[in-house]
Order: C-alpha cells, then sequence, then structure tokens
C-alpha cells in the first residue's frame, strides 16, 4: 500500500486539495491523510468561497466532476445507491454530466489501426472524422463498413484505462483508512462497495463486455418486430474498439419532435415497459441504464435500444424474494415483508427491530388499499430503499440497480404518457413471477435442493462434530462474548479501582509518613539499628513505593 501511495503521491494531492476545496477537509484529516502527504493542517479547513453556499449534495457532486472519469462513474455508480446515500445527494450525483472535449482524431486513427490491425481505411470505406459524441472514456464516430453497411465506432479514449486503473487503487487504499476510522464506512462495508464499483468499471472498459451483452439482450427479442437492439461487428470489435450497425431514430427524451413526426407517445411509453420488464422479470438480464438518450423510436413505433455498457442482474433467488416481499405486502403480513427485506439485504445485528418493524408497518399502511392506477412505482421503490438507508441495511448493488431502472423508466413515462399506469403494466409479469415461483416443478426442484443440502449437512454432522471434539481436547475453543457498552463499563470500573488504589496508597504514605515523623521527633536523632540508620532508610523506601505505584496507576490510562 505505501508503494503505491508514493507511486500516486500527485493524484493523492490532487484528491486531498479536492477534499479541501469543496469542504470535506475534515474528512481527509480523520482518514490521516494529512500526515500521508506531509501537508499542514490549515489547508484542509479550507474551502472556496464560492462553495461554502453550496448544499452538500452540490459539493460532492462538482468535487465528482473536478477530479475526472473514474469519481465521475463513482457518482453515478453511488447514484443508484439509495440504500446507502440519503436523497439530497442522489438527486445531485444523478445530475452528473460525463460530455469531455473529443480527443485529437489522429489519436482516434491510431487507436484504431492498433486495435484492428490494418489501415483504417482497409477497414472502412468511408469514416467520420467528427465524433458524434465524446464522453470520458471514449467516443463515437460514424462509419461505413466496405461490405456497405453504416456503423457507430466506439473508440476507448488513449490511456485511460492505467489512469483509472490509479484511481481505483487509490480509492481502495482510501476505503481500507475509512473503514479503520471511521464507524460509518466500517458498517456499510466501503471497501466492497468500492471493489464492487471497480469491477464494473473495469468491465466497462473492454468493450468486447459490452458488445456480449447487446446479442444477449437482443436474443431476447427474437421474433418481437418492435424491440430492436444493434447488430454487433465483431470483426471490426477489440476490447478498445467496438463495432455496431448505426441507427438513426428519434430519442425518447424529444416529444415534440416524435409528435411531428407521426409517432404515438402512449404507444412507444408502453413498449418501452413492457420490454423493459420482460429484460427484468422474465429474462433476468437487463439493460442498466434506459435513460431517453439510450432508446430510440423508429417508424411505426418500432423501439431501438443502444449503449450497453451498464447492465443489470436479477437472479432466481432475487425473483424469490421479491415475489415474497410483493405477497407478505398483499397480505398485510409485516413479518413477511421484514422477512423478505432481510433475505434481500443484510440487515445489522445491531438494527433496533421495533423501530424497523414500525417503518416496515408505515410502508404497508401507505399501500393499503390504495388502487394500483395510483401507486407510483418510484415513489415506492424509494420508500422501500428510505427505510433500508435509516436501519443500515445494505441492498444488493443489483436490486438497487434494478430500482435505479424501474425509476428511469416510470420518468420515461411520465413524459411520453403521464396517464400510463407502469403498475398495471406490471401485474401480468408479476403473476408470471408468481407462477413461476410456486410453479409445482419449481416447488419441487426447492425441495428437492433443501433436502439434499440438509442431507449434505447430516452427513457430515459426525465428522463436524468429531473434529469438534478434536478441537476441545486440544483446548482451542475460544468463547467470544459480545456486551454492548461492556468495554466502556471495565474502563469506567478501572478508573474507578485505579482512583480507589491511589487513594489507599496516598494515605498509606501519609501514616508512614507521619509515623516516621514523629519517631524522628521522639528520638530527636539517627536511630541506628547494627549501625544502620532504619527511620531514614524507611523514608526513602517509602517514597520509592509510592512512586513506583503511582507510575503504575498512571501508566494504565485509565485514571
Amino acid at each position: 500500500m505505501f508503494e503505491k501511495q508514493i507511486r500516486h503521491i500527485q493524484r493523492y494531492r490532487d484528491i486531498v486539495i479536492a477534499f479541501s476545496r469543496y469542504g470535506f477537509g475534515f474528512l481527509a484529516m480523520e482518514l490521516g491523510l494529512h500526515d500521508l502527504l506531509s501537508l499542514p493542517k490549515r489547508m484542509f479547513m479550507k474551502s472556496s468561497k464560492q462553495n461554502r453556499t453550496k448544499t452538500t449534495g452540490e459539493r460532492v457532486r462538482l468535487f465528482m466532476e473536478e477530479l475526472g472519469p473514474t469519481f465521475v462513474k463513482l457518482g453515478q455508480f453511488a447514484s443508484t445507491r439509495s440504500d446507502i446515500l440519503p436523497s439530497d445527494i442522489i438527486i445531485e450525483l444523478e445530475k452528473l454530466q460525463d460530455h469531455v472535449p473529443p480527443f485529437p482524431t489522429r489519436d482516434v486513427r491510431n487507436i484504431i489501426e492498433d486495435e484492428l490491425g490494418e489501415p483504417i481505411d482497409n477497414a472502412f470505406s468511408e469514416f467520420q472524422e467528427s465524433p458524434l459524441a465524446a464522453a470520458s472514456i471514449g467516443q463515437v464516430h460514424r462509419a461505413v463498413l466496405t461490405s456497405g453497411e453504416a456503423v457507430a465506432i466506439k473508440i476507448q479514449r488513449p490511456n485511460i484505462k492505467d489512469k483509472i486503473r490509479t484511481d481505483l487503487e487509490i480509492l481502495k487504499d482510501i476505503a481500507i483508512l475509512a473503514e479503520k476510522r471511521l464507524e460509518w464506512a466500517a458498517r456499510y462495508h466501503v471497501k466492497d462497495i468500492i471493489d464492487e464499483f471497480a469491477k464494473s468499471l473495469l468491465a466497462e472498459l473492454d468493450y468486447r463486455n459490452e458488445g456480449r451483452n447487446a446479442e444477449r439482450i437482443s436474443k431476447q427479442f427474437n421474433g418481437k418486430k418492435k424491440i430492436y437492439v444493434p447488430k454487433v461487428y465483431w470483426g471490426q470489435t477489440t476490447e478498445k474498439v467496438l463495432t455496431m450497425e448505426f441507427v438513426e431514430g428519434i430519442k425518447l427524451h424529444d416529444k415534440n419532435e416524435l409528435m411531428n413526426k407521426g409517432y404515438n407517445p402512449s404507444i412507444l411509453a408502453e413498449r418501452v415497459v413492457k420490454a423493459m420488464f420482460h429484460q427484468i422479470f422474465i429474462e433476468g438480464f437487463f439493460h442498466g441504464d434506459p435513460h431517453p438518450g439510450n432508446i430510440l423510436a423508429l417508424p411505426e413505433e418500432k423501439v431501438v435500444f443502444v449503449d450497453f455498457g451498464l447492465v443489470g442482474r436479477v437472479t432466481s433467488e432475487m425473483k424469490g424474494h421479491l415475489s415474497m416481499f410483493v405477497i407478505a405486502l398483499m397480505r398485510q403480513n409485516t413479518d413477511g415483508m421484514i422477512k423478505a427485506i432481510n433475505r434481500m439485504g443484510m440487515i445489522p445485528d445491531d438494527v433496533d427491530m421495533q423501530e424497523l418493524r414500525s417503518d416496515v408497518e408505515l410502508l404497508r399502511e401507505k399501500y393499503y388499499d390504495v388502487p394500483l392506477s395510483q401507486v407510483s412505482l418510484g415513489e415506492s421503490v424509494n420508500d422501500l430503499f428510505s427505510v433500508a438507508y435509516r436501519h443500515h441495511i445494505r441492498i444488493p448493488a443489483d436490486l438497487t440497480l434494478l430500482g435505479k431502472t424501474l425509476l428511469t423508466i416510470e420518468g420515461i413515462v411520465e413524459k411520453l404518457d403521464p396517464e400510463l399506469s407502469i403498475i398495471k403494466l406490471a401485474e401480468p409479469f408479476g403473476r408470471e413471477l408468481l407462477k413461476e415461483r410456486f410453479h409445482p416443478k419449481n416447488v419441487a426442484d426447492k425441495a428437492f435442493k433443501d433436502l439434499s443440502e440438509y442431507g449434505e449437512m447430516l452427513s457430515e454432522l459426525p465428522k463436524n462434530i468429531q473434529d469438534l471434539k478434536s478441537v476441545i481436547k486440544k483446548g482451542k475453543v475460544r468463547l467470544e462474548i459480545s456486551m454492548p457498552k461492556l468495554d466502556e463499563s471495565l474502563r469506567k470500573l478501572d478508573r474507578i479501582s485505579n482512583r480507589l488504589s491511589f487513594s489507599i496508597v496516598l494515605l498509606s504514605f501519609s501514616i508512614i509518613m507521619t509515623g516516621l515523623i514523629i519517631g524522628s521527633a521522639l528520638v530527636s536523632q539517627s536511630t541506628p539499628l547494627w549501625d544502620i540508620p532504619v527511620i531514614e532508610l524507611g523514608f526513602i523506601v517509602a517514597i520509592l513505593m509510592f512512586l513506583w505505584i503511582l507510575f503504575a496507576i498512571f501508566r494504565s490510562g485509565w485514571f
């Protein structure tokens, strides 16, 4: 870790200065970064005047934007974690912009030729040097293959992977420090979150993964003519270059243009919702960033999905937990809802179950007897994650991404057709989910799996007992008992006992000194015993013992 810090010292300084500039210098100090970089403490207490009037959320967003691609991506990743961050910060992180100036055409050509192993003119009959879009990790150019197909080429920025790896190493180091020094960081397992983010971002840097994601989602809609995913051209695709079919459509955020071209926004909205629900609840593999810019409309209300860098997964187990929660909600079963939440996330050991139950009760009552047409999917998801946030319940990343995706879909629908009820469209998918959960084959499979696991446990029981017996014989059993505030009570007890000891020692010393003084006064001379000055020697010994006991008491640190 130290070698990394030395190697990345300038980048550490950039990050620390940004901490200070946006009013988070106290956090850098708590992490001990001022010692690491040998920087004066006073610089951590300053923030620019223009930032002092901004909200915490705004300052977090500006902090992320200043530090570049990795931190912008981290902010976007964090914006899905409403189970961890408060809503005001989430709202600001959702505003993070990933738009930067394009990099030079010469670099674009060099990267394409290095990756494809041939001159760009051999690979493409036409190549548009002006990019269609530029982002922090790559940019997109239009081109035409020698076979005549129009394509969109995404090219990765030069050296971006090295820069991101450096930032990720630093973020991991900071996360480790945070878990050691900050209670909230340890509670939320910040290191695990950073590891999760790093894994996701590094996967995004390999454009072949995006190509595979696109093909997988494309296969979900085989035979469905109204949903389309552009084709991937693997002959012109590598880790740093992605070549896909160029589709020119109207982005869904432009409702006026859609209507001017004769498109029906209501039909488009319904198709988008059904397509996303199919991905989520039927396939369990979905587009993780379906904002209006990533969905195009073609004639006859054909819907096209683009940009598959971020995807989410819903496992069969997660589907089961979701259906369990829905069933409990329908039955007004608070215990069942808590059980489902527990299975979906990680309820900490120290959670106040009474308060959690109270919050879940409020959630249940809020949606009791409310017509489906009046239920906001986004609001209900936010309510669930708010409960998780208040009680420090960690929700799996894919589930929080699912929540964010549902919110995004609802936002699209609100713009295209505010009267459309997403919940009603979700009903048939919900029924399929429940049918899948309680299908005799699935029930039998689950029962068989459970029996197999229990059988395996029983078969291993004698061996485990024998192992335990062996450990006990060797005296290696260690019992750990955790009692809240026990350490604090023991410290108080230590202080009391030390002060009592001090008082006793002081009293004893006083008695000894009094005796010596009186004895000396009565004799009015030294009192040699076998030529040894007893009183004087006793005086010296008493002082030494007194000082030694005092030293022992104060050294304990609990006086």
